[in-house]
């Protein structure tokens, strides 16, 4: 039953949001190209699933690709800033600045330092815009670990590795984890900005702008449906992941 109500109920959210989309259409009575329906998608997924099944695979190899290079550094930044009162001293206030800056204007400067390198600079810009809150979350999640804890370990002979392991590794999963799942759609954020800025891209950032610039209203909309769909397919692979590694913090809900 329960199995049953967690896929019942996205599913009934999902269609009520396009009931809701498709009457806003409907009563306001707007052509397709001021607001695509709902109804207007199938016939563009129809027309263009070749594509949609390219440039989706573009747009999400190079995503997970640079979410997993966040993962990687974020991590390690993190722990930086965990285990150092003076790497987080030093460390913070850059990543907070750096996170400041509007990402979308990191595009043309990526671009002209790597020019050419569309790939490269897709999964770079996936990685800026997504390894913040990964630092900040084991960071945080390191720094305020019971001292207690620490020195009953220390005590019984512990090495640093072994505190790592059996303490801090477990403390900081449930906030790794959430700040993975904020992680997610940002990553589809980078992507998708330099898919749409720079010439000659690829993937659903570039099909979008293809129907921007051809009018072609129904064909930008389904792109959004179906990054929205790939960042929620995205979005519960992490849920899996934490069922597995971090499933002892979940709480049971009455």
């Amino acid at each position: 039953m329960e199995t049953l109500q967690k896929i019942a109920v996205p599913l009934l959210a999902v269609a009520l949001f396009l009931l809701a989309w498709e009457g806003l259409v409907w009563v306001n009575d707007w052509p397709n190209y001021k607001m695509a329906s709902p109804s207007d998608l199938p016939p563009a997924f129809w027309k263009f699933r070749w594509l949609f099944l390219e440039m989706g695979w573009q747009t999400l190899w190079r995503t997970v690709l640079g979410l997993g290079l966040a993962v990687l550094f974020g991590t390690l930044i993190g722990m930086m800033m965990g285990f150092s009162r003076i790497a987080r001293d030093g460390l913070y206030p850059l990543l907070v600045g750096f996170n400041a800056i509007p990402k979308a204007t990191l595009v043309p400067v990526v671009s002209l330092i790597f020019i050419g390198q569309h790939d490269f600079n897709t999964v770079l810009m996936a990685f800026l815009i997504s390894f913040f809150p990964i630092a900040v979350s084991v960071g945080i999640g390191l720094s305020t670990l019971e001292p207690e804890y620490r020195d009953i370990l220390r005590s019984l002979g512990a090495s640093r590795l072994t505190i790592f392991r059996k303490i801090a590794l477990p403390k900081t999963l449930p906030e790794f984890f959430g700040a993975l799942k904020v992680s997610v759609t940002l990553a589809f954020i980078g992507t998708n900005l330099v898919e749409i800025v720079a010439p000659h891209g690829r993937g659903l950032g570039a099909l979008f702008k293809s129907g921007e610039t051809n009018g072609d209203y129904p064909l930008m909309f389904a792109v959004l449906i179906a990054l929205a769909a790939l960042g929620i397919l995205l979005y519960y692979a992490v849920l899996v992941l934490e069922r597995i590694f971090a499933g002892w913090a979940e709480r049971p809900q009455s």
